[in-house]
């Protein structure tokens, strides 16, 4: 995977099944992801608009590539119900050379 293709880990959360599994056949469909996995109901625990908050959320890792990212995040931010979605991308630093080829080629 070329530097300027380099892969990233970018994570989010929703408030729902119906809305995990809409946004990862989404990003996948538009090629904007080459995997989502989803993890199972979690409690977040946050601070927003000066109060303490708790809620169940699913987490979304997204498996995408640099070039694609802009898509990406636009894409989550059209689909998502929250006014300010978490939306953190990671840089890959290394990895199974076949598996960050694989990325590359499915989000070309």
């Amino acid at each position: 995977m070329t530097s300027d293709m380099g892969a990233l880990i970018v994570i989010t959360t929703v408030p729902d099944a119906f809305l995990a599994v809409k946004i990862s056949d989404a990003l996948l469909q538009k090629s904007f992801a080459a995997c989502v996995h989803v993890l199972p109901v979690g409690q977040s625990h946050y601070r927003w608009q000066g109060k303490i908050e708790h809620g169940a959320e699913i987490t979304l890792i997204i498996k995408s590539s640099r070039h694609r990212y802009a898509e990406l995040e636009a894409e989550i931010k059209r689909l998502h119900p929250y006014d300010v979605p978490e939306i953190l991308a990671l840089p890959v630093e290394t990895g199974l050379a076949a598996y960050l080829d694989w990325i590359a080629n499915e989000t070309k």
